[in-house]
């Protein structure tokens, strides 16, 4: 059974929306999935390369709008099909390429014109540098609300105190969203975001943290010691940081999700190859039961996974309200995800097991989705409050 993000009866393609898929499918399979294995390898080493030739052909900037030199791929829907693709080459080097995406969605909702102008352009061309979102801190995860970082008002702008963890691109990134207190005695009404660059004095990095996958995105902690913010460079009003937080994750988690449903049809595709020429007891072990139906259930599961994903874009793009809808979508794709790379691993059985194939990669990878941007728990959560 072939599962293809180009042949959805439902919704169809433009061909604008066809050509960037093609665009992308080439590149992963081309650029991503040659180089998954020794990225993985590599550990913490940002693979700017990839970035860059991913920069040159319109990857990283084709969801930027078009007034500001991107692609103008703005609607979640386009985004969602591309992101499956990329990371149907390899879910971190894909998540990766799209990383400048999630910088700019909190600009797009908080953002003054000149605001997006100055700080989006630079992310459009040939030549576009890495970004971050700075939010989680030690001990503040998927309670956003709770960080302690904090931005005291001072002539002419703001001092921001604090530490973030687990900051993908921190470091390798030149331009960062960043959230802090500015009443620490509210919480969600408290927070406020600011845009920041590399470089600026006071901001320092912690060492490369280790991963269990999706080495391709390289986290840090960063530490901001009295780091002076122009007032220009606050993103909206105070306290409206954790609104546009709040916006930027209803996309997020559903692009998440068609990460999640990426490499689970990766793994899918790789599981039903293997089983087609692998024999055991005389025959190939798609012929045995078990493994067919396991496979039948990895295929209805991605299936189910992406049409959700799919839905929930098509409503956020609508303009009407999708947040318990977004969390439903990224709670199942990211578990379809762990289900399936499971399910790859034992239908190699050993070889499964084994670093010469690529679906233990994707296992470990996988389980990012179900914690990142808020863990399956969370989730839940968010979608009990909005039912």
């Amino acid at each position: 059974m072939t599962i293809s993000t180009t042949n959805i009866p439902a919704w169809p393609l433009t061909d604008e929306q066809r050509q960037i898929i093609e665009l992308c499918r080439e590149f992963a399979a081309k650029e991503i999935r040659p180089r998954g294995r020794e990225v993985d390898e590599a550990d913490t080493v940002t693979p700017v390369d990839i970035f860059a030739k991913a920069a040159e052909v319109g990857i990283t900037d084709f969801m930027i709008a078009e007034e500001f030199g991107g692609g103008g791929f703005t609607d979640v829907f386009t985004q969602c099909l591309v992101q499956e693709e990329l990371c149907w080459g390899d879910p971190g080097i894909g998540n990766l390429m799209c990383s400048n995406g999630f910088f700019s969605d909190p600009i797009m909702v908080l953002g003054t014109d000149e605001q997006k102008k100055r700080w989006l352009t630079p992310l459009t061309g040939p030549k576009s540098p890495m970004t971050a979102l700075a939010t989680t801190e030690p001990e503040s995860g998927s309670d956003a609300a709770s960080i302690s970082t904090t931005a005291t008002r001072v002539e002419g702008g703001y001092r921001i105190s604090g530490q973030k963890a687990w900051i993908s691109n921190a470091g390798a990134a030149e331009f960062y969203v960043v959230f802090a207190k500015t009443d620490p005695t509210k919480r969600s009404a408290g927070v406020s975001a600011f845009l920041l660059k590399n470089g600026t004095e006071g901001m320092t990095f912690g060492e490369p943290m280790k991963k269990m996958g999706q080495r391709a995105i390289v986290c840090r902690e960063i530490f901001f010691d009295d780091v002076f913010v122009p007032e220009e460079d606050r993103l909206g009003e105070e306290g409206q940081g954790f609104y546009g937080l709040m916006g930027t994750f209803d996309i997020s988690r559903v692009v998440l999700g068609a990460a999640a449903v990426g490499a689970a049809r990766a793994a899918y595709e790789y599981a039903l190859d293997y089983a087609r020429t692998r024999k055991q007891f005389g025959v190939p072990i798609i012929e045995h039961q078990a493994v067919a139906f396991r496979l039948a259930e990895m295929a209805t599961r991605i299936e189910a996974a992406r049409l959700l994903v799919l839905h929930a874009a098509k409503v956020i793009d609508s303009g009407a309200p999708a947040r318990g809808l977004a969390a439903m979508a990224k709670l199942t794709a990211s578990e379809t995800a762990m289900f399936v790379t499971h399910g790859a691993v034992q239908t190699l059985g050993g070889w499964g097991y084994s670093r010469e194939f690529p679906v233990e990669q994707w296992m470990r990878d996988a389980k990012l989705e179900e914690i990142e941007e808020g863990t399956s728990d969370i989730m839940k959560l968010v979608i009990s409050r909005n039912l």
